[in-house]
């Protein structure tokens, strides 16, 4: 209810200062508020983001200003009249850009208070239903709150996480009992055509629905929606890190990470003095990191604390408030101003800019025997940042978090989705969110 009242006073905010444009002005509110809802409420995505939402915002924005823009074309002839629209517009546009970023904050910020979290009742109590009632009660920000689940089944996996609320019959019943108004397909003892009929049941039918496709490691959001006679399919799309994409991605990785390492070269030499002053010779320190299909390379970096030896700084795994790490290295992982140096990493061609993290020889052989398509990761080239490291998980996080993470990225990689990343980044930087 927050976000269509505000970009409403945003999109006739002009009319405080051009009443001149008055019909031109409240045409496009309401031609915008129209492509951007559809007369429906506005529902909030699961994962908040004004950058994911920005394409297709921007692009229904600018189809109504160019719809009025070309209206008032015809009825006007004076070029001034179109002009001071197309101000207007602008800057309307730019309001409601900077409404987003504010109203998604607040969602945001309700969320992790779980003062806007949407009761949800999980159908299915297996395996996924599991991890999924996990995931959601360690990370409000999705705004769910699980209630519990329905299966047939007596022995589910899910019932260890939350309460079985009953069987898949009784879901009208714990819709109405609970007051959901989400309901999470996921996995358990059920037929699909004895869900269709209980979602379709009066309680059920104004609830959102969300479902988790069936072999969901296959699913990407490049895929494209398609059927066979009756039948709905999926047409998995999986990017390809290869051949003209490669070649964009490296254009890309040059110019960001080329001036870059110019903007950023003051600071870096200050960072260096300092890590000097604080510990002595030995500034950047070198690591063999494991990159693309698994090939060795020395990863560069600021020292923020100097191991015992160089084979532990091999097989150790780093966590927080080490007792050998002064202020200056606390100062540099907090800020993640130590990775600096691997802008030279990326010039070079070892890593890309957004791609997963590199790790340790000894500890990508752990990862890959014991977390599921760990090894996949290597599929690309390691990265100075990624998808994992913007969702929070940097430092001594979830290491099966981390790779789903990954995962995902290369399966729906794009040009946009760098450059989210890289944005994400600078964001994180600024406000000092690391290790």
């Amino acid at each position: 209810m927050l976000v269509l009242p505000v970009d409403g006073a945003l999109l006739l905010a002009p009319l405080l200062w051009d009443t001149g444009q008055a019909k031109a002005v409240v045409a496009m509110a309401v031609v915008s508020l129209l492509l951007l809802f559809g007369g429906g409420r506005y529902r909030a995505r699961l994962h908040l983001s004004v950058l994911d939402e920005l394409p297709r915002l921007l692009g229904k924005l600018l189809t109504a200003a160019a719809l009025v823009a070309t209206v008032t074309a015809l009825r006007h002839d004076l070029q001034d009249a179109v002009a001071g629209f197309l101000v207007n517009a602008a800057l309307a546009i730019g309001l409601v850009l900077a409404g987003r970023v504010l109203t998604t904050r607040l969602i945001g910020w309700g969320r992790r208070r779980r003062i806007t979290a949407h009761r949800t009742v999980l159908i299915g109590g297996g395996a996924l239903a599991a991890e999924l009632a996990q995931i959601l009660g360690r990370h409000p920000r999705y705004g769910l709150a699980v209630a519990g689940f329905v299966d047939d089944g007596s022995d589910c996996i899910a019932a260890a996480v939350v309460p079985q609320l009953g069987g898949l019959s009784d879901l009208d019943a714990v819709v109405r009992r609970t007051g959901a108004d989400v309901l999470l397909v996921a996995d358990g003892d059920f037929s699909e055509r004895a869900l269709l009929d209980v979602v379709r049941t009066p309680a059920c039918r104004p609830c959102d629905l969300l479902v988790v496709p069936r072999l969901h490691y296959f699913h990407t959001q490049t895929g494209m929606a398609d059927h066979i006679g009756s039948i709905p399919v999926m047409r998995i799309r999986t990017p390809s890190l290869r051949g003209p994409a490669r070649l964009v991605k490296r254009g890309f990785d040059i110019a960001v990470a080329g001036v870059a390492l110019l903007v950023a070269a003051p600071l870096l030499a200050v960072c260096a003095l300092a890590v000097r002053l604080e510990g002595g010779p030995g500034v950047i320190f070198r690591q063999a990191r494991v990159g693309r299909d698994g090939q060795l390379f020395d990863c560069l970096k600021l020292r923020s604390m100097r191991p015992a030896n160089e084979a532990e700084s091999a097989t150790n795994w780093s966590v927080a408030n080490d007792n050998r790490v002064g202020p200056v290295g606390k100062f540099l992982r907090r800020s993640s101003l130590d990775e600096l140096p691997q802008l030279w990493n990326i010039l070079r061609g070892d890593m890309t800019l957004v791609g997963p993290r590199p790790e340790r020889p000894h500890f990508v052989d752990l990862f890959s025997a014991e977390y599921d398509r760990y090894a996949h990761r290597h599929r690309v080239q390691a990265g100075l940042t990624g998808l994992a490291q913007v969702s929070g998980l940097r430092g001594d996080t979830s290491i099966a978090d981390r790779a789903r993470f990954d995962n995902y990225y290369i399966e729906n990689w794009s040009l946009w989705l760098d450059i989210k990343i890289v944005i994400r980044t600078f964001a994180e930087v600024f406000c000092a969110r690391g290790r």
